[in-house]
Order: C-alpha cells, then structure tokens, then sequence
C-alpha cells in the first residue's frame, strides 16, 4: 500500500473519533457557521501532517496502528476517564466479558493517567492485602494500566474464581515511591449489608450501606421505617468508601430524606436535561438531625446522596472531599469493529456543580487517619459506645454489627450530633 494511502487512512480513523467527539452529523456539516466542525477539520490537517513526520522522520520504522491507537486512546481520556477507545480486539473481550467474573474487591478509575483505587469491599481479598483508596496501580500483570482504557483496566481485574491477579501497586498511605508486588486471588464478591449500630443511648443512629444498590437501599428504607416513631433519633450516614451502585437508587435514598425539592440533575450537549424531583410520598424521615460523613472514597451514586442532602441543608457532611465521579457512558460501534465509550452526560448536584468535575466538598473537613485509635474501644476514645449488640424496632432480631473502631472524622460527626437538639 502506497505510504500516501497509509496516513489518508489513519488520518480518516482520527477523522471518526474527532467526529463523534465534536458531535458532527449532516446537518452541522452542512453549517457554515458552525465552528466545532471548522475546528474539528482543522485538526484532522494537523493529525495527518504529524503522522506524516512519524512515518517519514522518526528514528526507526513505526509501529502505526499502535501509534494510531494510542492517540485514540489519549484522545478519549483528555475527555474524563470514564471515556476509553477500545481496539476490534479491546471490544469483543470487552462484550465477551461483561458481568459474572471473580473479582478482587476493587473499585477502579483513572487518575494521573493510572488506575487507581477508589475504594475497597470490606473483606475482599484487596482489603485483606491491605489496599485502601488513593493507591495507584501503575501494572496489571506485564500490562501498563497509563497504556490501558478504564473499560479494560476493570476487564483485566475479572477472571476465574481461584485464579491469581499480580499488581504493581504504589500506596496512598506508603512512604515509598517504588511500586510493591502484590498477589491475589481473584473470588466471587459479596457485598456486607447494611451496618448499622447505635450511639449515645440509643439516640443517634449509623448507617453505612457499603454499595448504593437496590437490597442495600432496601435494607436502610426497612431501618428509617423502624425508627419512624421515635421522634428522639438522630441520623449519622456513613458514605465513606462508598463508590459502587447505581443513580436511580441514588435518588431514591436521597428521597427518604428529603420530601420535596430537586436531588440532582442529568445534563449534556445533546443529551436532554433531566431533573430528579422529591417525592413526598417515598420520604421517610426528613427532621431528625443528620450528618453525613465522606472521604475520597465516596464516588458516583454516593456523592450524589451527599450533593443532595447538603445543598438541601438536610444534613451537614464531615470528612474530606469526595473523588469526583458521576456521567452517563453510551457506546459507539467503529466500522472496523472497535468501539468507543464516551461520556455523554454529567449528573450535578441540586446546585448545578456536575460532581465529574467538582466533587463534594464537606462543610467540616476532616483528614482521615487509617491507624488512629487501633485497638481502643468507644469509651476509651471519648465516644459514646453504640448500644450493646442492640437491634432497631422491627429488625430481624440479629444482631447488629458495631462500625470500626472510632477515628477523627466519626468522633466529629457525634460530637455534632449529640450537640443538636433532636
């Protein structure tokens, strides 16, 4: 093939992506006056001039379809990092293999150009090896996650149940920069429930769902009810190192709190807005004094349940800035069976600041400390201690797990509460 015909090829595949990225159809072509495809086709020249230098000029012969995907790939991440161009070969694992794998208890997404932890299921191997949010995964395997989409990063996570994941990992909390080798077996995850306890002779109730799911948003609905007649309680949430779930569920436990108003909002160029309105007849306990505690932890259907409770003043937030994570993906198919996933709308907050770009920051900032207070009980460290092995009015009857041993942030958070009249 003449190299002529070689960079007009790659030059139209850069041409695909730039289109679906400025939002090109029929219509905005045809229009003169509009400037993002003048812009668009004026960079498609300067793609094609620099694949012509690497072709032509660069030390050795290229690899160009690695070059090509690479700049794809470079191209889609500037966007956020929930957008990923996928290779032919990227996108049929990636439809191969979506759903029903062994996992290690990783949350996942992108930052400084590598994976990184966002959170940790309580009791997953990840957890036990000691990984906490804000590590970084510079390798999967001999794979370079800087190299790699989020899609196949979170791909390159699953496998078979016993089968072993080998991670170059550089910890948040680690003096060192040199990345640690890490081993672990890859098992089928099951998120904890709901844990729940009690503070302060029974008046401030904690609630930490692990995941914004439907059984764990059940699970805080049956609580709220139980304690719907007992006008002297007082409401701790616990969203740190809550980053899985889904939206609608989301909006759906915002609203137990909430009666009326606005709870968040979904937006994009081309994507109609969508507004999430309260609804008085799903609210549950919308008076009862409240705090909600975050961290970098809390992503995505948390946030926007931190969002909403704080900008509706339902509730102050302790903590520290949460991760910033919250858009709609939709998938488009290439011609030559690769694929790209791109972002096409940001949930906001009632406020309108879009949580992808702004995160939520607390009104009482906290640092976290992972190794304060190990090994002291409540009463040692000045908290009141949770009621002893105390279920709620209308539980089950099994008994209630205590949270973790008491640090800075929850210590706040109580001596908040137990300071507002209920």
């Amino acid at each position: 093939m003449p190299k002529s015909l070689k960079i007009s090829l790659l030059a139209f595949s850069v041409a695909l992506i730039l289109c679906i990225f400025a939002g090109v159809n029929a219509r905005s072509v045809a229009a003169a006056a509009d400037s993002a495809p003048q812009n668009a086709y004026q960079q498609i020249n300067v793609y094609g001039e620099v694949l012509q230098h690497i072709q032509s000029d660069y030390v050795e012969v290229p690899n160009i379809p690695k070059v090509t995907n690479g700049a794809l790939r470079g191209l889609l991440e500037s966007l956020d990092a929930d957008s990923s161009y996928l290779t032919p070969a990227d996108y049929k694992a990636y439809q191969a293999n979506q759903g029903g794998k062994a996992q290690v208890g990783i949350n996942v997404s992108k930052r400084y150009g590598y994976a990184i932890v966002v959170s940790v299921v309580p009791g997953s191997p990840a957890d036990k090896a000691g990984m906490g949010d804000g590590d970084i995964i510079e390798a999967i395997g001999n794979e370079d996650t800087g190299n790699l989409s989020l899609a196949m990063i979170r791909l390159l996570l699953q496998g078979d149940p016993g089968s072993q994941l080998q991670l170059a990992v550089v910890g948040r909390r680690s003096t060192s920069s040199t990345p640690q080798k890490v081993t672990l077996t890859r098992a089928i995850i099951t998120e904890p429930p709901v844990s729940t306890s009690f503070y302060d002779d029974k008046s401030i109730l904690y609630l930490n769902p692990m995941i914004i799911d439907r059984q764990h948003v059940q699970e805080v609905e049956s609580r709220l009810k139980s304690l719907k007649k007992n006008g002297d309680t007082r409401i701790l949430l616990d969203l740190r190192n809550v980053s899985a779930g889904d939206m609608a569920q989301a909006v759906r436990m915002a609203n137990f709190f909430i009666a009326s108003g606005t709870i968040a909002s979904l937006k994009g160029q081309k994507y109609p807005e969508q507004i999430f309105s309260a609804e008085s007849s799903q609210a549950i306990n919308t008076h009862a004094p409240m705090i909600v505690l975050v961290n970098q932890g809390t992503a995505g259907p948390a946030e926007l349940i931190a969002g909403a409770l704080q900008d509706d003043g339902r509730a102050q937030l302790v903590g520290e800035k949460t991760f910033g994570e919250g858009s709609l993906q939709k998938t488009f198919v290439l011609p030559d069976g690769g694929a790209v996933i791109l972002s096409i709308a940001k949930y906001a907050s009632p406020s309108g600041k879009q949580f992808e770009d702004a995160a939520v920051t607390p009104g009482t900032v906290v640092p976290s400390h992972s190794d304060m207070l190990e090994g002291l009980d409540m009463e040692d460290s000045g908290s009141a201690a949770p009621a002893s092995n105390a279920a709620p009015s209308g539980s089950s009857g099994k008994t209630e797990r205590t949270p973790a041993p008491p640090d800075d942030q929850l210590n706040k958070a109580l001596e908040m509460l137990k300071a507002k009249a209920a």
